[in-house]
Parts: C-alpha cells; sequence; structure tokens
C-alpha cells in the first residue's frame, strides 16, 4: 500500500513474459505458421545436402556450371528463349536473327570462295594467279557493299519495328551472323529463305 510506484514497475517488468533471460522454447514457432512436414522435410534435406567442405563446393559448382552449359547448348540448337546466352535472348536479337536468316546474304559465302581463290593462288600459273587476286578484290568489295546496305535496311526495319526498345549492338550482331554459313549458325535458323521475319 505504501509501496513506490518506481518499485511497482521494476516488479512488474522482471515477471513479464517477454523477458530476455528466459529460455525459449526452440520447436515453438517464432511468429509464423508452423510449416507442413512436406516443407519440413526439403527444408532438412536442403541443409544436408549443403556442402561442407570446399572441394564438395567446388564440385557442386562444376556440376551446376555443366548442367548450364547443356541447357544453352540445347536452347542454341532449338532456339529456347528462356536458356539463349545473354547476347542471343531478346525480342530485338530474335528478329535481327529471323531477318539476316530470311534473306540470301553474299558473305555467307566467303568461307567456300576464299578456298577456291586460294587453291587458285596456289598454282604457278600467272594468269591463274591475277585471276585469284581480282577474285579476292571482287569477293571484298562484294561483301562490304552487301553489309553495307544489310546494315542500313535492317536498322530501319529494327526502328520501325521496336521504336522504344534499346537496339544497341543488335546491326553489329545480325552483320555478325550473316558471315556465318547458314547451317553453322546458331542459334539454328528459325525462318525459311524468303520468308518474313
Amino acid at each position: 500500500m505504501f509501496r513506490s510506484r518506481a518499485k511497482e514497475e521494476k516488479a512488474a517488468t522482471v515477471g513479464s513474459p517477454t523477458d530476455s533471460k528466459q529460455p525459449r522454447d526452440p520447436q515453438a514457432p517464432k511468429g509464423r505458421p508452423t510449416p507442413k512436414r512436406s516443407q519440413a522435410q526439403s527444408q532438412r534435406r536442403s541443409v544436408a545436402s549443403t556442402p561442407t567442405t570446399r572441394k564438395e563446393a567446388a564440385k557442386r559448382q562444376r556440376e551446376e556450371r555443366r548442367t548450364a552449359l547443356e541447357r544453352q547448348r540445347q536452347a542454341l540448337a532449338s532456339g529456347d528463349e528462356r536458356y539463349l546466352p545473354a547476347r542471343d535472348k531478346g525480342p530485338v536479337r530474335k528478329f535481327a536473327r529471323n531477318w539476316i536468316d530470311s534473306r540470301f546474304n553474299i558473305a555467307e559465302y566467303f568461307l567456300p570462295m576464299a578456298v577456291v581463290i586460294l587453291v587458285l593462288s596456289m598454282i604457278r600459273v600467272a594468269s591463274l594467279q591475277n585471276i585469284a587476286l581480282l577474285l579476292w578484290l571482287v569477293v571484298i568489295v562484294l561483301i562490304v557493299l552487301d553489309s553495307a546496305v544489310t546494315g542500313f535496311r535492317l536498322k530501319k526495319a529494327l526502328g520501325e519495328r521496336f521504336p522504344d526498345e534499346n537496339r544497341r549492338g543488335a546491326v553489329a550482331y545480325a552483320l555478325m551472323r550473316s558471315l556465318q554459313m547458314r547451317r553453322l549458325r546458331l542459334p539454328k535458323p528459325q525462318v525459311k529463305r524468303g520468308e518474313r521475319p
């Protein structure tokens, strides 16, 4: 009855259930619903499967990298957008690929023509070597002109189709693709020649 108010408050805080010195039941839920048995088991498995040594962690990383590369390789063959490398992803790059694949490019025949010209230049006949040199010049000029026209037309088509999206590097990407033979291109061509992209 004649107690001070400070002593009463002190007694109330000592007896409160939120006392930090009181041991807490480790099995009790911590402000969230108890997980279902299947969730708890999957959490235990994931904890159990975490690597304990650096060797195991490195091995797991190698396996994950290998599976990711395999998925990427399959995506390049099938054209699956989800697993393509970053340089091939997106609607702009897909349109650029299809635009190049749908048309005839002189640059894609560079390798076969180069082999023919190289064989001609190795023959020890002066007239054939002159023809080979002239062919080199013609092929290079044709490829440069074709690439310039292709780049200009593709840039215009990309500007019309994707006015608000980032188109940076798409023309260079497409021109590099046009240098490869159609059969060897990755991701594999999804459109036929003459088909609209």
